[in-house]
């Protein structure tokens, strides 16, 4: 076992048996705004709303979400989900899609940090970037953590600030939010596409949810 798998599982074990210890006194957070109010129009994109399966719905154990294809009129289309957790209880913690890409068929090709810029609130944030294929298809998925008032742009940081959160406010609410748009071009020119959305979300996503 390797230095770096033995970390991970050290840390995994601790965030339960944190989390185990704290969940009972830990507030229940509700969004500042139901994701049924999500908007579809924002900016230049119009979107339609889907659905998770009730099967997916319940693995994910999201106590809000939305869920929506987003589209501009020059053609530019992003998939849009954010998932909602009131507090994060063993079993409801908040998946990663590089768990759940392979099962639906996709292959990770590449994985690195995107640097969006956001507009409205005069600030970068740091994004994972997944570049996915499946056969002929490609896509690019950008997502983050936005919990408790941060983005977080690492599975690890995020279990972390999940403890220390849980133990100084005794929250373990959070949100994963994920853009996907498939490669019609290149890869950088759908990086591109999906940074162009997530800078019109990103004071909507604010709207929603807690910081």
């Amino acid at each position: 076992m390797t230095y770096k798998r033995t970390i991970i599982i050290i840390t995994i074990m601790l965030v339960t048996a944190v989390l185990t210890i704290f969940a009972s006194q830990s507030e229940r957070i509700s969004p500042n705004k139901p994701f049924s109010e999500f908007p579809l129009e924002i900016g230049q994109w119009e979107g339609k709303k889907g659905e998770l399966d009730q099967e997916v719905y319940n693995i994910l154990g999201v106590e809000d979400y939305i869920l929506a294809n987003y589209r501009k009129v020059s053609g530019e289309t992003v998939n849009l989900y954010v998932g909602f957790y009131q507090s994060q209880k063993e079993g409801d913690i908040i998946h990663s899609p590089k768990n759940c890409m392979p099962g639906a068929g996709w292959k990770i090709t590449d994985t690195s940090i995107e640097t969006v810029k956001v507009a409205d609130a005069q600030k970068n944030i740091r994004v994972i970037n997944l570049l996915l294929q499946k056969g002929a298809e490609k896509q690019v998925v950008l997502y983050w953590f936005q919990s408790r008032g941060r983005i977080i742009s690492s599975e690890y940081m995020q279990k972390i600030w999940l403890v220390i959160d849980s133990i100084t406010k005794h929250r373990t609410d959070g949100s994963f939010v994920r853009l996907i748009s498939p490669v019609m071009v290149d890869e950088e020119t759908t990086i591109n596409i999906l940074k162009d959305f997530a800078n019109a979300v990103y004071p909507v996503l604010n709207e929603h949810i807690p910081s």
